[in-house]
């Protein structure tokens, strides 16, 4: 098996750069969002050493890296047995085993029922306690080759990151009811968030690309809030980073699972310039729907959805998905093509490899 790439006559920087502009390019960016399993199995089916992740990432044609700051500071929480901590933020994970593998699921909540003295006290990393040299020494050594992003769906991701620390019900009931210290939390962390991106982006906007930030706001069929309660309490919080992004001259694409379009006036209101994830079979999330309602205005990424045929499907099934999809999406521009989520242990790698080689062959201009 192997993946038959495009021709190319540009960079993965100018591709990327070119279609956050609506311009015309030779191809399509292409984006790779996967569990460790299958990354594994495509390394295997193509020959890859695992450890070589820019050898796969280049054989799938991933246009786009991640750089970023690690941390440096003293550890911030420890787990008990039998689970793991996330040192960013606290949260809890155990170990769940299913028929193809297994994943780290969040669980136990420290701050659920918490008092107003719990959130005063649970620990927030400070901005002064990363490496920023790291990410601009990465972003040289890949000498403008491919488009440089700083962020991720988990940030500020409000709803999502402080439901994995409190349990997305009390965040619910906590922004709902207004209470005071559970908005004031949520707010220190998207204050730490922030200032620790702005000084990524201060040390490395001129070899950066975009900014990549994340809010789930939906279930599969509608709105997991109202738009009254998004713009009192969340997208004042979203429109910092976007502010941070507009005063780089910055692209900034926001990751949103489930029905989200009922947002997305309010985001081209607050100058993000992209949605990702894009999950299909959502309600008012289709390719012709966004295409049609946002088309021009939006940059989009996703839209192959990893709970369709990429997952359940034949390898001819997924080419016929992804070449629908590219059909509608390349009308308009402004298309990234990735999969909706992370693509789960479950999928066929013939689909994944069959997914990657119908972006090259259906994604060209």
């Amino acid at each position: 098996m192997k993946i038959i790439k495009a021709p190319e006559t540009m960079t993965s920087k100018e591709r990327v750069r070119r279609t956050f502009a609506f311009e015309k390019t030779d191809r399509v960016p292409i984006g790779f969002d996967t569990n460790p399993v299958i990354r594994k199995n495509l390394c295997h089916a193509l020959g890859i050493d695992e450890k070589d992740n820019d050898a796969l990432l280049d054989a799938l044609g991933v246009d786009t890296r991640p750089i970023g700051a690690p941390y440096t500071g003293k550890p911030l929480f420890t787990a008990p047995e039998g689970r793991r901590v996330d040192q960013m933020e606290g949260c809890l994970m155990r170990w769940v085993e299913h028929g193809s593998g297994g994943y780290w699921d969040f669980c136990d909540f420290p701050l659920k029922d918490a008092t107003d003295e719990m959130f005063e006290k649970f620990p927030i990393p400070s901005p002064d306690d990363f490496d920023y040299n790291v990410p601009l020494e990465v972003a040289k050594r890949y000498k403008g080759k491919y488009a440089l992003y700083v962020g991720h769906p988990g940030v500020p991701d409000v709803l999502n990151s402080n439901g994995r620390i409190m349990g997305v019900e009390d965040v619910l009931c906590n922004l709902i009811m207004e209470n005071d210290a559970a908005i004031d939390f949520m707010k220190r962390r998207a204050k730490f968030q922030l200032e620790n991106m702005a000084r990524v982006v201060e040390k490395c906007h001129k070899e950066m690309d975009f900014i990549w930030l994340g809010e789930d706001l939906g279930t599969q069929i509608g709105p997991m809030i109202s738009l009254d309660l998004y713009r009192a309490t969340i997208k004042p919080i979203h429109k910092q980073f976007a502010d941070l992004a507009n005063a780089y001259n910055l692209p900034c694409i926001m990751h949103t699972c489930g029905s989200s379009s009922w947002a997305y006036e309010d985001f081209i209101e607050i100058g993000i310039k992209g949605v990702d994830t894009l999950q299909p079979e959502a309600t008012n999330m289709s390719p012709a729907y966004l295409a049609e309602k946002f088309g021009g205005r939006l940059n989009f990424r996703g839209c192959i959805s990893t709970a369709g045929a990429l997952a359940y499907g034949t390898a001819e099934e997924t080419e016929k998905v992804c070449k629908d999809t590219l059909e509608i999406m390349m009308n308009v521009r402004g298309y990234h093509f990735a999969p909706t989520h992370q693509i789960q242990d479950n999928t066929p790698v013939e689909n994944v490899i069959a997914m990657y080689n119908a972006a090259h062959k259906y994604g060209r201009y």
